[in-house]
């Protein structure tokens, strides 16, 4: 019988994420039946989403949602043999029985020298995520100008790889030098410290002073209140966070978009990455190829030990990482 650590959510999060709001618990699996397999989890990914998440998917004693890549180490599914390498959404646990519906096989010609880390990185989630907020929702275009924010994260540092891909000006804020830093050796065309520029509205203007065409929304709060006023017309913004008001007690409250949206047309839409789910497999040997060819790179914040799950949550809820963070068990 396999014993499985998992961190479970001992209250719901109350303002920001606190230690005693998890709990690392013991479990006893049963032996896969006909049909289930046995995976240990590899890498876990810590994901912004979890924090909003918990509160209207998960009750207080549940096990912490999330992704992993895992290992088959036992098998009674011939989809899933013993060896190979799925993505699961087990969440936060060491070892799970699974009858196979919630999971998905890494691609069979995964290259040797790509981290099988990268399938809940740029080569996975994230990385469609970044995709279709842009193809999708902007369907932006080449000559394009981009703004994106918290663009130094797993989901931010593809979105503005992809843009210039596409042949497009790309405009990234980020919350250190480093991060600017970083943003600017992807090729980003300008990019700034969000936290230490005067004026967050004179350094959007001075970056690109004939307004944005597409916006990538991760941040939300008064950064949008700035942002969406340099809109050009016709301008697409896809709303895929809201970083900044995930730990608030109390809701904040505008200015308000509406007459910036309603006098230059502009389309705001919100969005989730499961709605192309048809399109995954397909857009997962485009960014494969893209990274293999050097167009795509995905730095990783790495915490190693399943015993720091909570800690390592709490520091990219912080933007403790650039690139992706996971946990290496």
């Amino acid at each position: 019988m396999t014993q499985a650590k998992t961190w479970v959510l001992k209250q719901h999060f109350e303002g920001f994420p606190k230690d005693t709001d998890f709990e690392l618990k013991l479990e006893k699996l049963s032996e896969p039946r006909d049909g289930e397999v046995l995976l240990e989890a590899l890498f876990l990914s810590v994901d912004p989403y979890m924090r909003p998440y918990s509160r209207v998917r998960m009750q207080a004693g549940d096990v912490m949602i999330g992704t992993q890549v895992a290992k088959v180490i036992q098998s009674n599914n011939p989809s899933f043999p013993v060896g190979c390498h799925v993505v699961g959404r087990g969440g936060w646990r060491t070892h799970t029985v699974s009858d196979g519906s919630d999971l998905i096989k890494v691609l069979d010609d995964w290259p040797q020298d790509v981290p099988l880390s990268h399938a809940i990185g740029a080569i996975g989630m994230p990385g469609l995520t970044a995709l279709y907020g842009l193809e999708e929702v902007c369907a932006i275009k080449p000559g394009e100008t981009l703004l994106v924010n918290a663009a130094a994260g797993a989901v931010g540092s593809v979105v503005g790889q992809i843009a210039k891909l596409k042949g497009c000006k790309v405009v990234g804020s980020a919350g250190s030098d480093n991060k600017v830093a970083y943003l600017k050796e992807l090729g980003f065309d300008q990019a700034f410290n969000y936290k230490t520029v005067p004026s967050l509205e004179e350094a959007l203007k001075k970056a690109s002073p004939e307004g944005y065409d597409c916006y990538f929304e991760n941040v939300g709060g008064p950064f949008s209140s700035v942002a969406i006023p340099q809109m050009k017309a016709f301008g697409r913004i896809a709303v895929c966070g809201g970083i900044s008001m995930y730990n608030d007690t109390t809701p904040q409250t505008g200015p308000y978009p509406h007459m910036h949206m309603i006098f230059k047309q502009l389309k705001m839409e919100g969005f989730l990455v499961s709605r192309w789910e048809n399109k995954n497999e397909e857009s997962l040997k485009r960014m494969l190829t893209w990274m293999q060819e050097g167009k795509l790179k995905c730095k990783e914040h790495v915490t190693v030990g399943f015993e720091n799950m909570p800690a390592a949550f709490m520091g990219m809820l912080q933007g403790e990482n650039i690139g992706k963070a996971i946990v290496k068990v």
